[in-house]
């Protein structure tokens, strides 16, 4: 059945590819996956999605929460982009993300790297995080502290903080 469809999606530019690539592909679009880029503390506008809150209904469940003052504090944490401005260095999930150069404790975390990846299409590191006020700080340089060498050393990297949708952001691949 295998060799069938592959036959027959040769004229269309069908090609195999594994979950791996599927992570990469959803994460160059922003795509969240629930558990990985959200927990019990995220939101749908934290992470991009508000827009599909049904705001016109008149009650839904979980809208008393939505209204909730911390729930519309700006320095929540919302999902953000990053790409490493050395252009080569793959982020470790779950890594901190902090607005100052210096690695010397106590370091205060104000993200962290939920999604982080190779991009073949682009050529260069990807990540997903979510950043304390993320939206209010695209174009800010953070740093992430990423093992270094021997003996644990810690080194800052310098990372930009971008739109969380690498790859089409206009969407116009959707409608080919």
């Amino acid at each position: 059945m295998w060799d069938a469809i592959y036959a027959a999606g040769q004229p269309h530019g069908i090609t195999p590819y594994g979950t791996e690539t599927m992570h990469v592909l959803r994460a160059e679009k922003g795509f969240i996956i629930v558990g990985q880029e959200t927990d019990g503390t995220a939101t749908p506008d934290d992470v991009g999605l508000g827009w599909a809150i049904g705001k016109a209904k008149p009650d839904f469940v979980g809208k008393r929460s939505l209204t909730r003052s911390g729930m519309m504090d700006p320095t929540r944490k919302q999902l953000v982009g990053l790409l490493s401005l050395d252009r080569s260095t793959v982020l470790e999930e779950g890594a901190q993300i902090v607005a100052g150069r210096s690695m010397e404790p106590p370091l205060t975390a104000i993200g962290h790297v939920t999604s982080s990846y190779q991009s073949a299409v682009l050529e260069h590191p990807i990540a997903l995080a979510m950043l304390s006020a993320g939206r209010s700080r695209m174009g800010e340089t953070l740093y992430v502290p990423m093992p270094r060498g021997f003996r644990g050393t810690v080194a800052p990297l310098a990372v930009k903080v971008v739109p969380p949708v690498f790859y089409d952001p206009e969407g116009t691949r959707l409608d080919v």
